[in-house]
């Protein structure tokens, strides 16, 4: 079992899939920004080179949000499809139990606070 009663179960879940949604809305809204930036501007006939430049690094800040927030949302759909196999809460490292505490923090969370540590813990 994973030390979550069924009520910490129940709204761990209900987080994870209210953040799938926010995230869902905001990678519409960058793919929609990122549609809108490469469509040229009906007024203007050929922009400067710093006009172009300007673009360039909006769509690769647009890119670059749309890809944190798919990467984001990976996490979070990996972490929901661990409650059908009853797998939620559990280390996949060590397959110890995750804190609540831990998991209220960080409900996407796939480690325990000790194998967290090990992980970021410098090599010597």
């Amino acid at each position: 079992m994973n030390g979550l009663d069924e009520q910490q179960w129940q709204a761990l879940q209900a987080r994870l899939e209210r953040a799938r949604s926010a995230l869902l809305s905001q990678l519409a809204d960058d793919l929609d920004r990122s549609t809108d930036l490469r469509l040229p501007l009906p007024h203007v006939v050929e922009a400067s080179p710093a006009d172009n430049a300007s673009q360039r690094a909006l769509h690769a800040a647009v890119h670059e949000a749309a890809t944190l927030t798919s990467q984001q949302l990976d996490i979070v759909r990996h972490a929901l499809n661990k409650f059908g196999g009853q797998h939620y809460g559990l280390c996949e490292r060590c397959g110890e139990v995750i804190g609540y505490s831990r998991l209220n923090a960080r409900p996407e969370a796939r480690l325990c606070i000790a194998c967290q540590t090990r992980l970021e813990q410098p090599r010597r």
